[in-house]
């Protein structure tokens, strides 16, 4: 059996179980990757491009025998065993439960399934209850503080779910998915260290039910703590790794990870989408965009991650696409908070900042967890001046996500603003080291230096020299450098760093002020330095302009003819026609 073919017959049997149970965000994560993968042309027929109606899985018992996992090439595997279904003699009870969680009545599915033993029947009963206790945690946070105020609510039903499920646990009744639930149980306790070793158990018994892998990915804050975890070897765990590394901020090695997985599921659209969110992390914004306009034309009414392709247009101040992008996600699906952040960028481009803060208010209304809202809407508070709402939003966002560099960036802006350097230093500090590539980052950090309370120009000059190794777009750390050098007393740093500024200048055929003050100085350093003719050549460029500039270029080719005996008697304007 091929490499693809393998691969599919997983995925396939793994949406039956995922959707049995409920788990419908993995099993769209799953049929997401089956249709991904490339068609074998032998067997390209209209029957076999569609999911094939089979008989219920609850009447039925699936084969224990395994399926061999292949993995894409270079990967090494285990096998895995298809799980054996347990509900036969139960199968009217559990499709009565299933279709009460369908319809959101969670504590009416699990008091059906109260006499039911079977495992599948214990996790759908587990699953409905804790989900029962969510809801209703989402009702007191809205009834007792608002949709965006801070509440101490928590789900009530996570005390006697982890004391089930422990017991089940240990007397081994358990299967792959209620480790799951336990694990994320756990975590919503804060047993983060039990929480990491039951999700692993249950990735390596069942390794197809993403949700458990994204649960297991939330508790690897570090790359010692991803090293730490015993993870079986299957395919499952290369997408694992490359959701991982991108979460840590290793973007190369994540870029390897899809693109090597692209080999097998290469019309992947969910790889597709990654790819360019590291993309975007990488500042490509480029390439970044290409990849959003490929996914769209393939998957028109997709609204998911394209609140990154909106950050992107924002960036390169793309005002008729932005546009376009965001009237196409109103048509489709007006109250996602993807589509609200959309609209938000949208109004925050056309410089309507109150209104773009009310989308993002509606993005957090939606989803109070949505990390990108409460840190653009900080971002929007800063325009509008108004520096302890933002400062409230970027706290939300660091409590949401401690890693989000875009957020502590952000809150060193308003401490900034507010005239307490050192604490915007602190901040600074905080997302350089979550996003060292970043030239921006180190921009602002060195500003900050250079602030009159801190004046530590030496600090200032080593942050600059980091933002200019990290492909300074807006040109200003070479000029910023070569100023400070100028008035440290480093005329010879500050000729080096006015004339690579100048050479860039040049190259990106550039005009304004800062032209001028380099071959100023240049001019003048050379003649200093008795480097007459180099010093004639900016001269001479000087001539050119017709500020104060011209006369000062003038008396400085004056001074060297006079100081340069062997220099040609002849009026200055020679040197300019």
């Amino acid at each position: 059996m091929s490499s693809k073919e393998s691969c599919r017959n997983e995925l396939r049997t793994a949406i039956r179980q995922l959707s049995d149970r409920c788990l419908y965000s993995a099993s769209k994560w799953a049929a997401e990757q089956l249709v991904g993968i490339e068609q074998d042309p032998a067997k390209f027929t209209p029957s076999n491009t569609r999911f094939q109606r089979g008989s219920s899985s609850i009447r039925r018992r699936f084969r224990t025998n395994e399926i061999t996992s292949t993995p894409p090439t270079g990967v090494a595997y285990v096998s895995t065993p298809v799980m054996e279904e347990d509900e036969v003699i139960h199968g009217d009870f559990y499709l009565l439960a299933k279709s009460y969680f369908d319809c959101r009545e969670y504590r009416r599915a699990a008091h059906v399934l109260r006499d039911q033993t079977g495992k599948k029947s214990v996790f759908l009963r587990c699953y409905a209850l804790y989900l029962a206790g969510e809801k209703r945690k989402e009702e007191e946070m809205i009834e007792l503080e608002g949709p965006l105020g801070k509440s101490d609510t928590v789900n009530r039903e996570l005390v006697s779910l982890e004391r089930e499920l422990s017991t089940l646990c240990k007397n081994n009744m358990i299967d792959p998915f209620g480790l799951y639930l336990y694990g994320l149980v756990l975590k919503e306790k804060g047993n983060e260290n039990l929480a990491r070793k039951v999700l692993v158990e249950s990735v390596n018994s069942y390794p197809w039910n993403w949700s458990a892998w994204s649960e297991l990915q939330s508790l690897c804050t570090t790359v010692d703590l991803l090293n730490s975890l015993n993870l079986s070897n299957h395919w499952m765990k290369e997408f694992f790794l490359a959701s991982v590394y991108q979460e840590l901020r290793m973007h190369n090695e994540s870029l390897v990870k899809y693109e090597n997985l692209q080999g097998n599921f290469t019309f992947s659209n969910y790889i597709q989408a990654q790819i360019a969110k590291a993309r975007y992390s990488l500042r490509e914004f480029e390439q970044v965009e290409v990849i959003f306009e490929d996914l769209l034309r393939n998957d028109p009414y997709r609204v998911e991650d394209m609140d990154t392709y909106s950050n992107v247009l924002y960036t390169k101040e793309c005002f008729s696409a932005l546009s376009y992008l965001a009237h196409r996600v109103i048509m489709t699906d007006k109250y996602r908070p993807e589509s609200c952040c959309i609209i938000g960028n949208y109004y925050s481009l056309k410089g309507q900042h109150e209104k773009s803060v009310m989308y993002f208010r509606r993005a957090l209304k939606l989803n109070k967890n949505y990390l990108s809202a409460w840190t653009l809407m900080g971002h929007e508070y800063v325009e509008m001046k108004n520096t302890p709402a933002a400062v409230d939003a970027y706290r939300r966002a660091v409590d949401i996500n401690p890693r989000d560099y875009r957020a502590w960036y952000g809150l060193g802006q308003a401490y900034e603003m507010m005239g307490m350097p050192h604490y915007a230093l602190h901040y600074f500090r905080k997302s350089v080291f979550f996003q060292p590539i970043d030239s921006r980052l180190w921009i602002a950090m060195a500003q900050c230096y250079e602030s009159e309370q801190l004046h530590m120009l030496e600090e200032a000059i080593k942050c600059y020299k980091r933002a200019a190794n990290c492909n300074d777009t807006e040109a200003i750390a070479l000029h910023r450098l070569a100023k400070l050098h100028r008035e440290l007393g480093h005329p010879e740093e500050a000729a080096f760093y006015y004339k690579k500024d100048l050479e860039r200048m040049e190259a990106e055929e550039r005009e304004g002020p800062n032209i001028v003050e380099a071959l100023m100085f240049l001019a003048t350093h050379y003649k200093a330095q008795k480097r007459f003719e180099e010093a004639e050549v900016y001269c001479t460029r000087l001539l050119d302009y017709t500020g104060p500039e011209r006369e000062t270029a003038k008396n400085l080719l004056r001074g060297m003819r006079i100081a340069q005996s062997s220099f040609p008697s002849m009026d200055v304007e020679h040197f300019h026609p």
